[in-house]
């Protein structure tokens, strides 16, 4: 599925980096196609009897193929090896003995069952870098615990953010958590790569997923922890405080579409259709000069800016 690179498609900054992925679904997947597209060469090992179960995901299977399995798979080569037999650890031994890098998404202590732990692996290739994705980290009482992505949106807050007062939580519609975790251990490899060229030695990456989504939540988290507000569902409405973002609501166009339009640091600029467009702006009024009271307002911001933006779309 690789290519090799030409004059005029160089070689990206990871081109001298090998990988290894055993992981499966998303979250580990996600983190081997980013190293991937920054020129890594990625050994993907797929278990013999199914392969990844996400060469069958998706709602349709055009000629029995995933549409989504060209996405998380390129770049990248795949091998077949039963990592719950001897002979498959030692080829993937035999691997991750020349790689940098290995990601893996099992649930804790599975790697080790097999001989194939960090302590076991480190002392194999002492550069390795091994990156462990999993649902509450490799340490805690909940480190076997299984997780899954709508389990983790749930955990994390993002449902109760997510969704209209009176529909109650809504769950994200793509697996936000998978690719939070996927990216973050991404860009610890990325990090330990660099401190390698300092120490010569590679090191373990711990992502925990609740706790990779929990950091995207941050400023929720200290919303609540330092100034204890807790956000509320708030539909499509805009969740910043100031009175020139406006309450963003999604507004019906004139030739069917919908688009979130919003006003950018008071500018009376709004984006719809795809492009960006002065408009004329319904008069503000006072109501909206401090942040509580602007908050106030917004459901009486959303109905008459909703309203002008369908009638100049008419």
């Amino acid at each position: 599925m690789s290519e090799t690179p030409s004059a005029a498609q160089p070689a990206g900054p990871l081109a001298d980096l090998k990988v290894v992925e055993m992981g499966s679904l998303i979250a580990g997947p996600f983190c081997g196609q980013i190293l991937g597209d920054f020129g890594a060469e990625v050994i993907k090992i797929e278990d013999p009897r199914a392969g990844d179960p996400m060469r069958k995901w998706g709602r349709t299977l055009p000629q029995g193929l995933s549409p989504w399995w060209p996405v998380i798979a390129r770049n990248k080569q795949s091998v077949t090896l039963n990592l719950r037999m001897p002979e498959g650890q030692a080829l993937a031994r035999a691997l991750i003995a020349e790689a940098d890098v290995l990601i893996e998404n099992f649930r804790p202590g599975a790697l080790e069952k097999w001989g194939l732990g960090y302590a076991a692996l480190s002392a194999l290739n002492p550069r390795l870098i091994m990156a462990r994705i999993s649902g509450f980290g490799q340490t805690g009482p909940e480190r076997a615990t299984a997780a899954f992505d709508g389990k983790l949106q749930a955990m994390s807050g993002i449902m109760s953010i997510t969704g209209h007062p009176e529909t109650g939580p809504t769950r994200a519609g793509f697996a936000v958590c998978d690719v939070l975790s996927g990216a973050t251990a991404a860009f610890g490899v990325s990090s330990a790569l660099f401190q390698r060229t300092h120490t010569g030695k590679g090191q373990l990456v711990d992502v925990s997923m609740l706790e990779a989504t929990l950091a995207f939540l941050s400023g929720q988290v200290a919303d609540y922890s330092v100034a204890g507000h807790r956000q509320q569902l708030s539909g499509n409405q805009a969740v910043s405080r100031r009175p020139s973002a406006g309450a963003a609501p999604v507004t019906p166009l004139g030739d069917g579409p919908t688009s979130g339009v919003g006003d950018i640091d008071g500018c009376g600029c709004g984006r719809a259709a795809g492009g960006w467009e002065r408009t004329a702006e319904p008069p503000s009024d006072t109501a909206h000069s401090t942040p509580p009271a602007g908050r106030a307002s917004r459901t009486t911001r959303v109905t008459r800016r909703s309203a002008f933006m369908t009638t100049r779309a008419a």
